[in-house]
């Protein structure tokens, strides 16, 4: 065979090779986008939805693997595929998992329960969830487990936080009559005597009613713990959810309650809260569950106010603060506070505080005049995306 014969038998081979290999990364940039188009569908914040789905490869098999709480996202993915026939080995987990043994719901079990970004206590306060609140339960990892809260924030919350339940005992406890801790911080007591602590209460706090007693509530713990809680720093569940009434002016009341409570990042209760945790706990105190962060919250309701025209503005409104669009940059919103009248905003900044729009009052906050973005009002107004309590409870009467 001369020299010429074998070159190009060669460069035929080497032509084959990258021919197949072009089609290969061709099929694999397929998968790409089409997993990158269901994602940005389904599952844009990563923050309430879990679409985490690749595409790798062993030798000539595509594989599909990763995890996902969107069952229907999930199997549209696939269609896709299929319809187009691209053949896959599905390796995609759907959560809950199955080791949960059908474990898939449970209780926080503490006044406040700390929920993280990672599985590990190191890792950053996401948010929080006070006694009582009903989570899904996603998958365990170590003594972790993944769960969402009503507002669909998913985070990580260590085994001492919360009890777990299967479907029966959890439709069974939502079904039992509760009570709401309403004072801003407190205590449930071993008995009437009050000597001993069962453990610390912050409002918000939702126990199981059991009884009655001349000055207490007798309640239980999703554990089973049995307290003794006072008749004075509590109601019926249901009683508070009928005779809510979220008023501007009921707005305002609750968010004075927490005035000096310390600003901590991630804090949504009355031990702690960020500026988003801080609007979130006065609309959930007044029966409304809206989104968790900033930058979910401006999202939702109507908008009244972008021009700082603040006499547009009434009681209960959310103004939020950030940074501009440009022709390059996105809007970013950072911090978001509640409008109280007499050009004033209640936020958490170092600490619940009140400040001014008027350059000439003693509290005046020039540095967020100078990022105001836009006002929001969400009280009353039709949003899917919120929870009235008043509608939707969490638990059934």
């Amino acid at each position: 065979m001369n020299v010429s014969v074998k070159i190009i038998g060669l460069l035929f081979i080497v032509c084959s090779f990258m021919a197949c290999t072009n089609l290969k990364k061709e099929a694999e940039t397929a998968f790409e986008k089409e997993i990158a188009k269901i994602k940005a569908e389904v599952a844009p914040d990563k923050r309430v939805a879990l679409f985490n789905v690749e595409v790798g490869r062993n030798n000539n098999e595509y594989i599909l693997k990763g995890e996902s709480n969107l069952p229907n996202a999930v199997a549209s993915l696939k269609e896709e595929f299929a319809s187009k026939n691209i053949k896959f080995i599905d390796s995609i987990q759907i959560l809950p998992a199955e080791n949960l043994n059908g474990q898939t719901q449970a209780v926080i079990n503490i006044s406040v329960a700390n929920l993280r970004s990672n599985p590990k206590h190191s890792a950053e306060l996401a948010t929080q969830a006070t006694l009582g609140t009903p989570v899904k339960v996603l998958k365990k990892e170590g003594g972790w487990y993944l769960i969402q809260t009503p507002d669909k924030y998913l985070s990580w919350v260590d085994d001492g936080g919360i009890t777990l339940m299967d479907s029966t005992r959890f439709e069974n406890w939502k079904q039992r009559d509760k009570i709401i801790y309403t004072k801003t911080y407190g205590n449930s007591y071993v008995d009437v005597n009050e000597n001993d602590l069962v453990s610390d209460l912050v409002a918000g706090d939702v126990l199981e009613f059991v009884k009655l007693s001349e000055e207490h509530f007798v309640a239980s713990y999703p554990d089973g713990r049995i307290a003794m809680v006072r008749l004075n720093e509590a109601e019926n569940y249901f009683g508070w959810i009928n005779d809510l009434n979220p008023t501007p002016e009921n707005l305002v009341t609750t968010s004075k309650t927490l005035m000096g409570v310390p600003y901590l990042w991630g804090g949504t209760s009355t031990k702690g809260v960020d500026c988003s945790g801080f609007t979130k706990t006065i609309y959930f105190l007044n029966g409304m569950v809206i989104p968790r962060d900033a930058s979910q919250q401006v999202h939702t309701g109507k908008s009244i106010d972008s021009v700082q025209n603040f006499e547009n503005l009434r009681e209960g409104d959310l103004l939020f603060f950030g940074r501009k669009a440009t022709d390059s940059t996105a809007e970013k919103v950072v911090h978001v506070g509640m409008w109280i009248g007499n050009n004033e905003f209640i936020h958490s900044s170092n600490m619940v505080r009140i400040s001014s729009m008027d350059s000439n009052a003693d509290n005046f906050d020039e540095w967020n005049r100078n990022r105001y973005l836009r006002t929001k009002r969400i009280l009353k107004e039709e949003d899917d995306a919120l929870i009235n309590l008043t509608q939707t409870p969490l638990f059934k009467n």
